[in-house]
């Protein structure tokens, strides 16, 4: 089986675009409190959704990524152990509720 380049590089494009990319990447893999400071980062981020959702299909155990924690992942995942495809879920859990 060959993979093509672009199945591993797809759907990165987004990363270019992070609040975070100019920032070191050390400080998105720290513990306690230093998580809070670096979910800051996140709060505006204009990917923030893409970033969520390939940690999240990735099953990336380190550091924030979207604005969430690795312990704030897992719940997420354990409870939702169905999801695929968490881009298409979190686009889906962003849209206003009909009649609302």
């Amino acid at each position: 089986m060959t993979i093509g380049l672009n199945s591993i590089t797809e759907d990165q494009s987004w990363a270019a675009r992070g609040a975070c990319v100019s920032m070191d990447p050390d400080g998105f893999f720290v513990q306690g409190a230093e998580q809070n400071r670096a979910k800051t980062t996140c709060v505006a981020c204009p990917v923030k959704t893409e970033c969520l959702a390939d940690a999240l299909d990735n099953r990336i155990d380190f550091g924030v990524w979207g604005g969430m924690t690795e312990r704030e992942r897992r719940r997420l995942l354990r409870r939702h152990p169905h999801v695929t495809d968490w881009a298409a879920a979190l686009r889906h859990a962003a849209q206003p509720a009909v009649g609302s």
